[in-house]
């Protein structure tokens, strides 16, 4: 069994089987406007609890939740915890922060995200979404199929649902929807009905020690954690998954679209932002399926959503209505305007195999394709150097930001934005070049972008800041 440095540095504490059963307790969340924290955070007030939290910044969705009643401190204080039965904080929370140190020192139960996440998990059918890719997209339209469907899901999601404008839901129903994270291996505190892996790769790596077999193995300990009688579903279009599949325990199911799988997709047609195609079973065809968003990866996605919702009880119908209406979630190649016949775009790519898929999307428009890339992390970005430099073949025209870091990561000598864009143009796409700050790459594309060209911004740091600024400077520039 291996040990992940993420779990050498932050000590989780065991969730008693009396944690949550009280509705009159406070909690607090540290860092709550963070996608999952605050997914969390209003489930939790939605059943009733008492929320404060604190973040650095004041953004969307903690204005959401004090709407619903949180009260949000803006900075870390040790004086935010007074008061609590209960600390959250996320992967992403330095040990040393102030309010973990003073919950420590007034001995409140300090938990992580993912065993709170657990708790509400496990203690119903939770349905649970890992993979390196789709999750997001994938566990937002099986709850908003299910939510259609009057199944009223509890729902906690690493993104908005465009159709809904949430990210969560306390629902009243025996099924919990959520995205299971890999990336720090906190998906192993989870017991689902239902395990979904969407796809492997190689990524994380530096909380598992640099060794992508131990990624794997984590991935195979998360679908041995099916509860009794319950489901596993993986994609066999998946090299690893194919690998692994025989050494699964329990009920497999699998779906694909080049294999021999369980559940397939067949005669897909791809189209200017949306796909269709036929959902067969086991030879035989029950539906086709129309969704109004792009890219091949989105039939996988929409093909996992079908197996899940079935098993819930829905029919073809049912779900093939639903999956028809999903308008997809917020930073999944989000349309964020059109001006002047530049059509604008942001999607959360930030792995070169996401960079490849989306590009590949956005080609279906014809349109000319102009990539912009913020890397993340320079951990990712040296872990994946060579495949980052390969992944923009497809792009018309390529910028490279330099790297979006988080607070207190270190910086890798030779790792940099410069020396990416050279083998960048080497790899897979000579015109390519590095313009630092996104406020920048704004000003450029406000001069350079032509009538149908697609500006797409990629990244899982604050890119999207460009793209909406730009909609609003093309505005500004062809309504006058």
């Amino acid at each position: 069994m291996f040990v992940l440095n993420y779990y050498n540095t932050l000590t989780l504490k065991k969730v008693g089987e009396n944690t949550l059963n009280n509705s009159s307790e406070h909690v607090h969340f540290i860092g709550i406007g963070g996608y999952g924290m605050s997914a969390i955070a209003r489930v939790m007030l939605e059943m009733g609890y008492r929320v404060t939290g604190s973040d650095v910044t004041s953004k969307d969705l903690t204005d959401k939740l004090i709407a619903k009643g949180a009260r949000v401190f803006i900075g870390h204080e040790p004086n935010n915890v007074q008061g609590a039965d209960m600390v959250v904080y996320s992967t992403a929370l330095s040990k040393d922060n102030v309010e973990m140190v003073e919950a420590e020192k007034l001995k409140i139960p300090v938990l992580h995200r993912a065993q709170m996440l657990a708790k509400l998990m496990n203690e119903k059918q939770g349905i649970a979404i890992a993979g390196a890719h789709g999750k997001t997209t994938t566990s937002s339209m099986i709850a908003l199929v299910m939510e259609k469907n009057n199944l009223d899901p509890t729902y906690i999601i690493g993104g908005e649902i465009v159709n809904v404008d949430s990210n969560a839901k306390a629902g009243t129903g025996e099924y919990v929807v959520a995205e299971a994270d890999e990336s720090d291996g906190s998906f192993l505190q989870y017991h689902p009905s239902i395990a979904i892996v969407t796809n492997i790769e190689a990524d994380h790596l530096e909380n598992y020690d640099g060794d992508f077999m131990k990624l794997k193995q984590a991935y195979a300990r998360f679908l041995s954690q099916v509860k009794d009688g319950g489901k596993s579903i993986v994609c066999l279009d998946d090299p690893y998954l194919q690998e692994m599949k025989n050494d699964l325990r329990g009920d497999i199911i699998t779906y694909g679209i080049k294999t021999d799988a369980d559940y397939r997709a067949t005669n897909v047609q791809l189209g200017d932002r949306k796909i269709k195609f036929d959902v067969d079973h086991k030879g035989k065809t029950l539906i086709n399926v129309e969704l109004p968003v792009p890219g091949t990866h989105n039939v996988y996605n929409a093909l996992a959503t079908y197996i899940v919702c079935s098993l819930a009880g829905l029919t073809p119908e049912q779900i093939a209505k639903e999956i028809k209406m999903f308008r997809g979630a917020k930073r999944r190649f989000q349309v964020l305007g059109e001006v002047n016949d530049i059509l604008v775009i942001d999607d959360y790519a930030h792995h070169p195999t996401e960079i490849q898929a989306t590009i590949s999307a956005a080609k279906a428009t014809e349109k000319r394709i102009i990539a912009v890339f913020q890397p993340q992390r320079y951990t990712r970005t040296y872990f994946l150097f060579e495949q980052f430099s390969k992944a923009f073949h497809e792009a018309d025209e390529v910028i490279i930001t330099d790297i979006y870091s988080p607070a207190g990561e270190k910086q890798i000598e030779g790792i940099n934005s410069e020396k990416l864009v050279e083998l960048i143009r080497k790899n897979s796409n000579s015109n390519v070049k590095h313009i630092a700050a996104k406020e920048e790459v704004t000003a450029y594309l406000s001069q350079n972008a032509q009538r149908d060209d697609l500006v797409i911004t990629m990244g899982a740091g604050d890119i999207w800041k460009a793209a909406e600024e730009l909609v609003a400077s093309l505005k500004e520039k062809f309504d006058t």
